[in-house]
């Protein structure tokens, strides 16, 4: 009993610090940029002025925001194109996705599903929790404030909608409003997202077979074969297709497992601009990567889609490559094309069981 005793008094020694990036996730190491590196007093002044454009942009609480949106829409799509400033994210993020509207129409609804109700997915949550944004501080510690409101997040969203209820990849995307938030405004988002207050609904990709992720995949293999006919004609011999690397980028909207800060960036233009913006980025990130990609074969070229190198994850150097490339027009024409195909597909199955 004694020797347990000293195990346990010699394993609770002093805990050494944490060493965090500006994210608050862990540090793997210190690297040599990471030792010298530091803002210089013009870089601290530029983002002042950034800052003090986006607070008179959208007034005390968001006062403004719409009265300015209407009036000047291509001054906010350029600012939000070059990011939103970290310290006003969580507040921008719930003005252009529509969710502060649903909170303000729904007074006590976030309170009572969290309270009152019991979700059937409850089991699965407290499973996933712990693998949502494991090395970032807000989530490390078990049953600690973070996983507890990733817990009541998703579970509250599971009774509000029953026939999505949870699937895992939500977890993501309510960790990472989490982290710029509260509880109930993440909740709204995540509601205003998958039942599309703003832009498309993103519900598909979740409902049981998944049917818009699907539906995306297929859209983004048809829009590689058109922007990078090579690397489409490369895929084929080595029958490589988009859900072996790029499903995740559509159910996590690239924050599974993206540089945090290119996820961001990501996401401050899909609340604004919808969806198109992953399929750019997707397009992107093959075009930048195209003359490597084109030479491997079928185990390499798996890796490299799934590992892209550190260049090709830079937002200032991906994302205006991004918005160069055109897609809308690429999009409507596959998304018709598929319900098309799709719609025949079930049309057979019809007939089928009819003559069984």
């Amino acid at each position: 009993m004694e020797k347990k005793l000293e195990e346990d008094d010699h394993e609770a020694g002093p805990v050494p610090a944490l060493r965090l990036d500006r994210f608050g996730f862990l540090k793997q190491e210190l690297s040599p940029q990471g030792l010298t590196k530091g803002r210089s007093a013009y870089e601290y002044e530029r983002e002042e002025r950034r800052v003090r454009k986006w607070r008179k942009m959208i007034g005390v609480g968001g006062s403004d925001w719409k009265h300015y949106i209407r009036r000047k829409p291509h001054v906010v799509k350029r600012r939000i194109r070059k990011g939103i400033p970290d310290c006003l994210r969580g507040l921008v993020w719930q003005l252009i996705s529509g969710s502060r509207d649903l909170l303000l129409m729904n007074p006590g609804v976030y309170e009572q599903l969290v309270i009152y109700e019991t979700s059937a997915s409850e089991l699965d949550i407290i499973r996933d929790i712990s693998r949502t944004f494991p090395s970032h501080v807000f989530f490390q510690q078990r049953h600690g404030p973070g996983q507890r409101s990733l817990y009541n997040v998703l579970k509250a969203y599971s009774v509000f909608d029953t026939e999505v209820g949870y699937v895992q990849g939500m977890g993501f995307l309510a960790g990472l409003l989490l982290l710029y938030m509260s509880e109930e405004d993440a909740f709204w988002l995540l509601v205003a997202l998958l039942k599309g207050a703003v832009h498309a609904p993103m519900e598909g990709l979740y409902q049981v077979g998944l049917p818009l992720v699907q539906q995306y995949l297929f859209q983004f293999d048809q829009l590689v074969k058109e922007h990078l006919p090579k690397m489409g004609e490369h895929f084929t011999q080595e029958m490589i297709n988009p859900s072996m690397y790029a499903s995740q980028w559509f159910i996590t909207v690239f924050s599974y497992s993206f540089p945090f800060h290119l996820a961001l960036r990501i996401w401050d233009v899909f609340l604004y601009e919808g969806v198109r913006i992953v399929f750019k980025v997707g397009l992107a990130l093959l075009k930048y990567c195209h003359d490597d990609l084109i030479k491997l074969p079928f185990e390499k070229l798996i890796h490299a889609l799934r590992n892209f190198p550190d260049d090709a994850m830079n937002p200032d150097t991906l994302l205006p490559m991004a918005y160069s490339i055109k897609v809308s027009r690429g999009l409507e024409e596959t998304r018709q094309e598929y319900e098309k195909k799709n719609g025949k597909i079930n049309q057979s199955t019809e007939n089928e069981k009819q003559l069984q």
